[in-house]
């Protein structure tokens, strides 16, 4: 259910990419990199929405938040279906996406709610797994509706799910807020417990570390049906690479739900992280050869694409461990920070494509390396600890979140 909500952002970005050509041409868009926008507004409108509905949850309770969230998604998807230019597309992407943030936020508030330690990291990456079959199908979903339907019917047909996980939710979610838990809504009581989700040093290097190496995913999705279908020739195939690598990135999370209890987040992601910096060190060497083939970049971002998934539930975990009271507060605004950053960054780096794969490649190295200084800022200067020993994570009741 949880991987369900998350989901439907997904789909929202990665439907859209076989669709941004005919989009723009339709909509009047002449800058080859303008058709980015379309997906760089919903990323940073979600990072931007991500920030208010943790406070909110914290105290009005999880299922309000995510229902309003679902309501908001709904309505403008179908606005999004009868636009007339290319201007009023963007600003209703970015109007849904501030509303519906939530379905991405409380999640993990709502897992937190349930789960803490490496079983909370254990939980966050099942989600994971599941949430990744999207973008597996998502391009090809997008590629089919526009080959039968035309680009309109893929928002209309995001609408008609939304509608669908509303229902599975009102169903089957009870609330997960403990009412002795509850925060009043007071500015100054909501900055202090977003505050305190900041200054925390143990956190906060790895919220930043994961928006600077999602930027380089975010970056590669921007650019990628201009970098993969165009520069290095996939064409119509572009679906295939595309579910290809995120496929990848799927069996990521399998492998991390099976081995982080074992391990410990700290040691999976820290490892995960090294790898990550070695690969996009060659990814470099390789863009700037001039040589590279269609077939060794994607298995390259393929293998850096399962890194980040090595990364992503486990640093998620570590950084809301210390917040069990605030969780919803802590989530939004770690949501929030990590976000911005990666979408502004992503979006950067997707408008610098200059024809070839190397501000991509060089982007991923820049952002590995200044991730690794986060992470050690945060471990004092010390990796692959392992604070929880194996089987002595406290799971909290769990009403039925699965």
């Amino acid at each position: 259910m949880m991987a369900s909500l998350m989901a439907l952002q997904a789909l929202s970005i990665d439907s859209m990419l076989p669709a941004l050509g005919t989009i723009a041409a339709e909509l009047g868009s002449t800058d080859p990199n303008h058709r980015q926008l379309v997906i760089g507004v919903y990323l940073f409108g979600s990072a931007i929405g991500a920030l208010l509905p943790g406070a909110l949850a914290d105290r009005f309770g999880r299922r309000p938040v995510l229902f309003g969230a679902l309501a908001i998604y709904t309505v403008l998807a179908l606005a999004c279906a009868l636009v007339q230019d290319f201007t009023t597309l963007l600003v209703l992407r970015g109007i849904q996406a501030l509303g519906s943030a939530g379905l991405t936020v409380m999640p993990s508030a709502i897992v937190r709610d349930c789960h803490e330690g490496d079983r909370m990291a254990r939980m966050l990456s099942t989600t994971a797994l599941v949430f990744m079959i999207v973008p597996v199908l998502a391009p090809s979903f997008g590629q089919a509706v526009l080959q039968f339907a035309g680009w309109r019917w893929i928002f209309g047909l995001t609408a008609v799910l939304a509608v669908a996980v509303s229902s599975w939710v009102w169903l089957r979610l009870s609330e997960t807020l403990d009412p002795a838990n509850r925060q009043e809504i007071r500015p100054r009581r909501i900055a202090i417990n977003m505050g305190t989700a900041l200054s925390n040093r143990a956190s906060i290097g790895y919220v930043l570390a994961s928006g600077l190496v999602w930027a380089g995913l975010f970056g590669f999705l921007n650019s990628s049906q201009q970098l993969v279908a165009e520069h290095f020739g996939a064409g119509q195939a572009f679906p295939l690479y595309f579910a290809g690598m995120a496929g990848c990135m799927a069996m990521a999370n399998l492998v991390n739900s099976r081995i982080v209890e074992r391990f410990g987040a700290r040691r999976v992601s820290h490892s995960a992280l090294l790898a990550f910096i070695a690969l996009a060190a060659l990814q470099v060497s390789r863009a700037y050869a001039g040589d590279e083939t269609l077939g060794q970049f994607a298995l390259m971002m393929a293998a850096q694409m399962c890194l980040c998934a090595l990364m992503g539930a486990n640093f998620t975990s570590i950084s809301l461990q210390p917040f069990g009271r605030i969780a919803g507060a802590a989530a939004s605004v770690q949501m929030f920070t990590r976000s911005v950053l990666s979408s502004l960054l992503g979006g950067a780096i997707g408008q610098s494509f200059d024809g070839t794969a190397r501000p991509l490649a060089t982007a991923l190295l820049a952002g590995g390396l200044l991730a690794l200084v986060l992470v050690l800022y945060s471990e004092n200067g010390r990796l692959f600890r392992r604070l929880t020993p194996p089987g002595q994570a406290r799971p909290v009741a769990d009403p039925g979140v699965h």
